[in-house]
């Protein structure tokens, strides 16, 4: 008969929560308030940290992961908004295509796209800024953006 053993890794009571949130407007509204409700952590506490730390993305969509430890502390990491909204607001858009790959709704300059790869640099996995701008005109593509020499 094979026994079972009980190895605590050490976080394995912690949980993992990743949301996105618009910078400098968290409440304990949903998806906030039931995410971290449910884990017992102090709600107002993460939305007060969240919103200072955030008040340069104001309004911009953010993800954050926050990781829940078994006393009920938590701990959070920013990331920076995503590549799709930094294309949206290069392009002026609202929105990408609804049928990318036929139909182009815009276009941004490959300077721009530089300019976001710059900005996601720390968040993307790529070595250099040129393979960054590779993921970033990529991302564009798939949108039904077109990018321009």
């Amino acid at each position: 008969m094979i026994k079972k053993k009980n190895i605590n890794y050490g976080k394995r009571n912690n949980r993992l929560r990743k949301l996105i949130i618009k910078g400098g407007q968290a409440s304990p509204t949903p998806p906030v308030g039931p995410a971290l409700g449910q884990r017992g952590v102090n709600i107002m506490e993460f939305c007060k940290a969240f919103n200072d730390k955030t008040k340069s993305f104001m309004g911009k969509p953010v993800p954050v992961v926050i990781t829940v430890y078994k006393d009920k502390k938590f701990d959070f990491v920013i990331k920076s908004p995503p590549a799709s909204h930094f294309i949206k607001e290069a392009a002026k858009l609202k929105g990408g295509s609804k049928e990318p790959g036929r139909v182009i709704v815009g276009s941004i300059t490959l300077k721009q796209a530089e300019k976001i790869a710059e900005e996601k640099m720390k968040d993307l996995n790529a070595h250099d800024i040129k393979e960054a701008t590779k993921i970033i005109c990529g991302s564009a593509r798939s949108m039904g953006i077109e990018v321009k020499e």
